[in-house]
């Protein structure tokens, strides 16, 4: 089951050289973010498939940690983004 875990592993990995090009590629701010939030997701993905695959349990607190921080960075890109802010940059509640 370890070996299972660790292709399924590499196979995330390897998605991310499409999330890379997407991220190079743009055309928009949008496409980008959501490019890095598949990192996001596929990080935490890999990391719980890597906490079982070798039995530490910490990892599996990593992957929730990155959750969290990719959920809140989406939440900033899209308030900020679509929000109406002004050219000074300030944005109204």
């Amino acid at each position: 089951m370890t070996l299972l875990y660790l292709a399924l592993a590499l196979v995330l990995i390897l998605t991310l050289a499409a999330g890379l090009w997407r991220i190079l590629r743009g055309p928009t701010p949008a496409d980008r973010m959501l490019a890095a939030q598949l990192f996001g997701t596929t990080a935490v993905a890999v990391l719980l498939l890597l906490a079982e695959a070798s039995g530490h349990p910490a990892v599996r607190d990593v992957a929730l940690v990155f959750a969290l921080l990719a959920a809140v960075t989406m939440v900033a890109f899209v308030r900020r983004s679509w929000s109406g802010e002004g050219d000074d940059g300030h944005v109204d509640p």
